[in-house]
């Protein structure tokens, strides 16, 4: 008796132990998050992160070389073209001469002085040798009406009075222009401590704004110092906004003229609406922030609508971009979660009498949340999402 019940508890044991091995080893069905294949809109779209920026730019600049005096106007203020003075300027006394150039000027003033005296020695001469010859055609005129002279005699008396005057006009002519010279020569050593004293202050330069609009940057508000061609500051309309947004070359191609837009994260509430207006012929490399070159081609937009959002927006604001390219009303779709990449195309599993059976399928356009599918799969079957390494084809699933 004692042996039976010995074998009896045995025997339980094994049982207990083998159906424990049995169902460790039995397929059991896996639990898996489940999408339906359906009809719905659908649309691809090129996203990026854009800036806003006035269309059209005024940039002030100084003329020449002066001191900058302190500028009034600030940014937001408005401004009238060709009116309003934005900026006063002092030009910059001329500079002083070194010693060199000081012996030069004072030589050239030397040999102008000189020059002017032969010039002026000269046109004394023509003036003598002018009135010589007056006299003497005035003796041959009365000689030659009493018949005492011939007429050749009378003319070489004639053509040496025109002679005299035409010597005397080039003499005049040359003193004058060696008068310039000299007056040339001695401004060279013109001081201009001199002439600030005798003169008193020099008038400013008003630099006046070029177009109606607002004053967007001041670049140099304190008094300076400014060479010529340094940007003052920059004037424009921010109702003309424009948005610039640099997208990946790969990207860009996809873009056309008039493609429709999303603006996002402009920060207030709601989309606004833009329109394509130029993809740029040509493109640019920008490092990214994690040290890749990327060749970046600028693609500008406008504003669809002229809203009271847009008030809030202003010159250099960051936007999120969303560019679409390809759009459909009706278009049979599947998560794009539900893929994965078998050989060259794509594949999913779709649920079919409570087992996973792996479905190869042919999708077209694919954005993040939805894939267009073209073959593989009918509307209304179920699909895995997110489907993991114990999922195969046969698995038993369940959701």
């Amino acid at each position: 008796m004692p042996n039976i019940r010995r074998i009896l508890v045995w025997a339980c044991v094994a049982l207990l132990m083998a159906g424990g091995l049995l169902w460790s080893f039995w397929p059991h069905s896996i639990k898996v998050e489940m999408a339906t294949i359906s009809y719905g809109s659908m649309r691809v779209e090129v996203s990026d992160e854009g800036r806003t920026r006035v269309r059209e730019k005024y940039q002030v600049s100084a003329p020449v070389t002066g001191r900058l005096l302190r500028i009034e106007k600030h940014p937001g203020d408005d401004v009238v073209g060709g009116k309003t003075i934005v900026a006063d300027l002092l030009p910059m006394s001329p500079s002083f001469l070194d010693l060199r150039s000081q012996s030069q000027a004072e030589a050239a003033i030397k040999s102008a002085e000189a020059a002017q005296k032969l010039a002026a020695s000269e046109l004394e001469g023509a003036r003598a040798q002018l009135s010589f010859t007056r006299s003497d055609l005035e003796r041959a005129t009365k000689l030659a009406a009493s018949g005492i002279i011939s007429r050749a005699d009378f003319e070489r008396a004639r053509l040496a009075r025109d002679s005299a005057i035409s010597r005397n006009a080039t003499a005049d002519a040359a003193l004058k222009a060696r008068q310039y010279d000299l007056e040339n020569a001695r401004a060279l050593l013109i001081d201009p401590a001199r002439i600030s004293q005798t003169s008193g202050n020099r008038p400013s330069i008003k630099l006046v704004a070029p177009a109606n609009g607002k004053i967007l940057r001041v670049l140099h508000e304190d008094e300076a110092v400014v060479t010529a061609g340094t940007p003052i500051l920059e004037v424009g309309d921010p109702r003309q906004l424009e948005i610039l947004v640099p997208l990946v070359s790969e990207e860009a191609v996809k873009v056309h003229p008039g493609d429709v837009a999303r603006i996002t994260d402009w920060g207030g509430a709601g989309v606004l609406g833009a329109r394509v207006r130029r993809v740029e012929p040509s493109g640019f490399t920008k490092v990214s922030a994690l040290g890749v070159e990327e060749q970046r081609v600028n693609v500008l937009l406008d504003f669809a609508d002229r809203t009271s959002n847009l008030a809030s927006i202003a010159d250099g604001f960051r936007v999120i971009v969303n560019i679409v390219i390809w759009q459909q009303p009706r278009v049979l779709r599947l998560p794009a979660t539900a893929m994965f990449r078998r050989g060259d195309g794509w594949a999913v599993f779709v649920v079919r009498g409570g087992r996973a059976r792996l479905q190869p399928v042919q999708v077209g356009a694919v954005n993040d949340d939805f894939a267009e599918l073209r073959a593989g799969a009918e509307e209304g079957e179920q699909v895995i999402v997110h489907p993991s390494d114990q999922v195969g084809d046969g698995t038993a699933v369940h959701s």
